[in-house]
């Protein structure tokens, strides 16, 4: 396991290479957590948005009645959002569980994307916001289910969570009571985690 974990981390440190390449050539680059974009492909992707008014008219009315039932999905997410930021900082401290960042998991970049009219950004906020809130929620959930009940599935859940790989086999009673204390409170990775030099998230 601990090979595969190595394996996979130099497979990540190939991508975010590639990446950086990648947005190199599309003519932007990243300073911390701010996207730049090259004046000259700015103009470009500023010529082809589309104006409000043509994409108003071009969309069609079955997804502007069910638009209202998509975007009332905000209210219940500010709750889940407001609910978890305050039982991080109740619970979290209590039992030594290092809580999960936001800015980790909320990632707002797509407002500068010059080709996107206003109407374009409110849907991209809306879904970088739920998305990231979920995401988020599942980090929190990991690292909770982590300290009171690391054990694996027999059956194979079809997305493993972050924390999945420190849990006991299913089955192994031995590791589990001789270790439990252990891989409950082991989140060094996470206390100690920094992007390699060079590269950008």
């Amino acid at each position: 396991m601990d090979d595969l974990q190595q394996r996979l981390q130099s497979i990540e440190k190939e991508i975010l290479e590639e990446l950086n390449s990648f947005r190199e050539s599309q003519g932007y680059h990243l300073e911390g957590r701010r996207v730049r974009i090259q004046e000259t492909i700015r103009k470009a992707h500023r010529a082809r948005r589309k104006r409000v008014h043509v994409y108003l008219w071009e969309g069609r009315i079955l997804a502007y009645l069910v638009s209202p039932v998509i975007y009332a999905g905000v209210f219940p997410a500010l709750f889940l959002d407001l609910f978890v930021e305050i039982y991080q900082r109740i619970c979290f401290p209590a039992y030594g569980v290092p809580r999960v960042k936001r800015r980790d998991y909320m990632v707002m970049d797509r407002r500068p994307l010059p080709y996107l009219n206003w109407i374009e950004k409110v849907g991209c906020y809306y879904c970088s916001y739920f998305n990231g809130l979920m995401a988020l929620v599942s980090e929190v959930a990991a690292r909770t289910e982590q300290h009171f009940c690391p054990i694996k599935h027999a059956l194979r859940p079809k997305s493993l969570h972050s924390r999945y790989r420190h849990f006991f086999d299913y089955g192994d009673m031995e590791a589990y009571r001789t270790r439990l204390e252990a891989v409950r409170h082991d989140f060094s990775d996470v206390r100690t985690a920094k992007m390699p030099a060079g590269l950008k998230p």
